[in-house]
């Protein structure tokens, strides 16, 4: 077991409607931090909701972890800050944790659950309303720093100051960077896809798109 970061904060919110541009939006991206522990279910953390049920939540996509060491960033890049933790719609705001440094299908144990990493995270427009930057997706998405995505594979409950221990690095070491630029900005890379596709814990969305890349070439 190899103890590699902090739990910093977790932060959850219910669906709940916004007005942006003149416009009613209901969203789940509004996390807000929670005091003392919270139960992490199978598909989601108790007192958090998705309002796009298509394109969040599910078993692949439990909780979403964000990098605290990006914050800064994008902190000196808006001019803002500083941010407070959910800033970026994240379950879990962590340390030592980096996209960088994490291989999608790496287990962990947080607090007394045992989690998997499934995918990156691919950011939609509600996260450019969380930023109140209308152009915000662009310049996040070419720094693909963007996060990632947790299934849940033991229940348990988690909170703030919980050590995150890797129990199990996926064979491919893939890091969560690699993956997105390489669906995102690499498309030709058809090796890469390939060793995608053999990460048994790759989401099932991700495995079709690599799938596609592949019957293109083919």
């Amino acid at each position: 077991m190899e103890t590699m970061g902090k739990l910093l904060s977790v932060n959850v919110s219910l669906p709940k409607e916004v007005t942006y541009s003149g416009r009613a939006i209901t969203t789940g991206i509004f996390k807000e931090p929670v005091a003392g522990r919270v139960m992490l279910r199978k598909l989601n953390l108790d007192g958090d909701g998705q309002a796009d049920l298509k394109g969040h939540g599910g078993i692949h996509k439990a909780a979403y972890v964000f990098p605290h060491e990006y914050y800064a960033r994008w902190e000196r890049a808006l001019g803002r800050g500083p941010f407070p933790f959910g800033q970026f719609g994240e379950n879990f705001t962590v340390t030592g944790l980096t996209d960088e440094e994490v291989h999608v299908g790496d287990r962990f144990r947080a607090g007394g659950a045992l989690v998997e990493v499934t995918q990156p995270r691919v950011p939609c427009a509600k996260l450019a309303i969380r930023m109140d930057e209308p152009g915000f997706l662009r310049p996040f998405m070419a720094e693909a720093r963007v996060g990632y995505y947790l299934r849940v594979l033991e229940e348990g409950e988690v909170g703030s100051g919980d050590a995150i221990a890797r129990v199990h690095a996926d064979p491919e070491r893939m890091s969560v960077r690699e993956m997105f630029k390489l669906l995102y900005h690499d498309e030709e890379k058809l090796e890469g896809a390939k060793r995608a596709q053999r990460i048994a814990a790759l989401s099932p969305g991700w495995r079709d798109a690599f799938g596609e890349i592949l019957a293109r070439a083919a």
